[in-house]
């Protein structure tokens, strides 16, 4: 028994880990869409979408074995993020070569709206995370006789738990990015760049999901993607930083 809970312990970490490594590019996401309100909303905007992520993650375990059958979830989520970051990119290049008289103030999102645009994006982000945490969970040996949602007990209270942490992970991390941003004003040109890369990933899950098949299944998950996504982001991220500490310092 005690090798058995040893095991489960361990498949934690792993999968606490491994959520923290998709809340880092989900919490910039996060970060950009409610950067625009006013500081005492962005928090409650964040509070509000981890709990609608908490709720939404504890019933997808449920229906997980429905959700995997939906390509459309991630090429919506994809299509989206794309969209925001082009539109972003194209607005700022646009602005940056017209005469300051003739630019127009951009309308933005109430607080509502922008609450509900972080739970369609944890939406996207959850089901790439829900099934990464099946494939661990269910290497596991049964824990007691009954099953929740098709899964056993022992399993799904693991999968349950590094969900959990991996949602307030990410809020918190987006949260720092918020203060990054408002610090760094020019990292605002790269966080977008991180969305649209993003949302990129959801693109390349949904096209490899096995009801297209447009490419191999297990390309999203090979090495050589997730080390090329990693190093673009952190490339993206880094160059973003050097060049935001290179312009505050021509302003100080």
């Amino acid at each position: 028994m005690e090798a058995i809970l040893l095991e489960y312990a361990w498949v934690l970490v792993v999968l606490i880990v491994l959520e923290g490594l998709l809340a880092a590019d989900n919490a910039v996401v996060m970060a950009v869409m409610v950067k625009h309100l006013p500081k005492e909303q962005q928090q409650k905007a964040l509070l509000y979408g981890l709990v609608g992520a908490f709720v939404f993650r504890f019933a997808a375990l449920f229906l997980i074995t429905i959700l995997v059958n939906f390509w459309q979830i991630q090429a919506i989520g994809a299509a989206y993020l794309l969209i925001m970051s082009g539109k972003h990119l194209y607005d700022t290049f646009k602005g940056n070569n017209e005469p300051d008289e003739i630019k127009e103030p951009k309308k933005k999102s109430g607080f509502w709206m922008t609450v509900v645009k972080v739970e369609l994006a944890d939406i996207a982000f959850a089901v790439d995370s829900i099934l990464a945490a099946v494939a661990i969970a269910v290497t596991l040996p049964h824990l007691g006789n009954f099953d929740i949602g098709g899964i056993n007990a022992g399993q799904f209270s693991v999968m349950f738990l590094g969900g959990l942490i991996g949602v307030i992970m990410m809020r918190f991390a987006a949260r720092w990015f918020v203060k990054v941003l408002d610090k760094f004003p020019s990292l605002e040109t790269a966080a977008f760049l991180i969305v649209g890369w993003v949302g990129v990933k959801l693109a390349v899950l949904a096209l490899a999901h096995e009801k297209l098949g447009i490419i191999p299944h297990d390309f999203p998950h090979s090495t050589l993607w997730k080390t090329t996504f990693w190093i673009v982001l952190l490339a993206i991220a880094l160059g973003g930083y050097l060049i935001g500490v290179k312009n505050q310092k021509k302003h100080a």
